[in-house]
């Protein structure tokens, strides 16, 4: 009869093993995620006001995918952090990904952008546009706080620079996290916001459960 207990609790232990080390890791949530008490003080403290104009923007003057050493720029070192498993060290060439935004689970780094949760036109519209060069390089290789998320190609496409009042992830469980990393880089970055863009994020907050 021991000898039959043991092999059960032996058998269990690697079902539970092999669940865990099966299940997709790269949902963990990108550094710096508030929590959801943090990021309503932070959301209160943003400043509310009109966008400015898009006059003078273009991507060239947020310089991203730098070189972050051995061989490997941001892109690269957020494909290997979000990875479940991945082969290749700089590039990547293949892995296990799963898109936070659609949960959609992809197996080519091809399929994948690194999306800017704040998109580069939405800073430029909300303070970057007097940033020097090298403060919008920083924001747009940001890996201090989650602010950058390698996600499906066509639903980083389908945001383009949209902020949340027209547009939020399809999978209805991403809301509240997207909302954290939102309101957190704007924290971070002193970016304002405008009324419609508050108003959603605070819908979607108070949605959080965490």
């Amino acid at each position: 009869m021991l000898k039959k207990s043991m092999y059960f609790l032996f058998a269990l232990i690697i079902s539970v093993a092999a669940f865990q080390f099966n299940s997709p890791a790269a949902q963990a949530f990108p550094p710096g995620t508030p929590s959801k008490s943090a990021a309503q003080s932070q959301l209160n403290a943003l400043t509310v006001k009109s966008e400015s104009s898009m006059t003078g923007y273009s991507r060239e003057k947020f310089p991203h995918w730098i070189s972050q050493g051995g061989g490997c720029d941001t892109r690269q070192v957020v494909l290997k952090r979000d990875a479940d498993s991945y082969s290749g060290d700089c590039p990547v060439t293949s892995g296990t990904w799963y898109s936070y935004y659609d949960g959609v689970m992809v197996y080519s780094p091809s399929e994948l952008d690194i999306d800017h949760v704040v998109p580069l036109a939405e800073a430029w519209r909300s303070g970057a546009s007097s940033w020097s060069t090298d403060k919008r390089e920083s924001f747009s290789n940001d890996l201090s706080g989650p602010q950058l998320i390698a996600v499906t190609a066509s639903s980083n496409r389908s945001k383009g620079d949209q902020d949340p009042s027209t547009w939020k992830p399809t999978r209805t469980s991403a809301h509240c996290g997207y909302a954290k990393w939102w309101i957190n880089t704007k924290y971070r970055w002193d970016l304002s916001l405008q009324s419609s863009e508050k108003a959603e994020l605070q819908s979607m907050l108070n949605a959080c459960s965490y």
